[in-house]
């Protein structure tokens, strides 16, 4: 049979963990005004991180999807007509947007050079740079719309340590003033305001790490983007060329 005090230190060992549970939140909130400031404040930037993380993962699935779907049926046109309506029945994506561009632009632009016996009137190379800069246009303007927010990411990534760095030197800086004022220095009570306040630099990391990932991930995926919107205007130029309008 166990002693009594086997049974007391049994007790004492199943009850660390909830100890431990619960002493790490009385830390927080036993913290000073300025730590539980930062700790808001970082709480409101992951939030808002993590909702640009999830709206610009949606976006960029739509637009990827739609655009593969269109490109695939693009690439099967024999003409600009052809291609025109299968624009119309597909999804609008940044590269119907880019294909409606250039076909306003065919249909404004009277071809420079006439028409001859053997071939329609078609475009100069004057008017063919003219066409690439408007899809470059056209290619940056839904670049830098699927684009918008992310720089938000990296602000978060970059600013959140440094919050949380604040959080802590203040945080320490307050827990000293209060052991001069009290006039005692022992462990015990030091240590219950530096662990609060360098729980601000563990907030602040938590917040850092995903908004620096993602960040890094979402510029990869914008720049492989913006360079199959490019490859397809070479496309629709090439498109041109084989029907006879350059």
């Amino acid at each position: 049979m166990l002693t009594n005090a086997a049974m007391l230190a049994l007790l004492q060992l199943s009850a660390k963990p909830a100890a431990t549970s619960t002493s790490l939140v009385s830390l927080i909130l036993g913290a000073d005004g300025i730590t539980k400031a930062v700790l808001v404040l970082l709480v409101v930037l992951s939030l808002l991180s993590w909702a640009i993380m999830f709206a610009k993962w949606r976006a960029f699935r739509l637009a990827e999807v739609s655009g593969r779907a269109f490109v695939r049926e693009f690439e099967r046109a024999r003409g600009i007509d052809e291609a025109t309506l299968l624009a119309q029945r597909a999804t609008p994506s940044a590269f119907t947007a880019v294909f409606a561009r250039a076909v306003q632009f065919l249909n404004d632009t009277k071809p420079a050079l006439g028409a001859t016996s053997d071939r329609t009137a078609r475009l100069s190379g004057s008017q063919v740079e003219a066409l690439r800069l408007v899809l470059d246009a056209e290619s940056g303007k839904e670049r830098e719309e699927l684009g918008r927010f992310i720089t938000w990411l990296a602000t978060v990534g970059s600013v959140s340590p440094l919050i949380g760095l604040l959080g802590t030197v203040l945080g320490v800086m307050s827990a000293f003033a209060g052991i001069m004022d009290k006039g005692s220095g022992n462990i015990a009570a030091v240590a219950p305001g530096i662990a609060a306040a360098l729980s601000a630099t563990a907030a602040a990391l938590a917040v850092a790490i995903p908004a620096a990932f993602a960040y890094n991930s979402f510029a990869a995926r914008l720049n492989r983007f913006d360079g199959a919107l490019e490859g397809f205007g070479s496309e629709l130029i090439a498109l041109m060329v084989r029907e006879g309008r350059i």
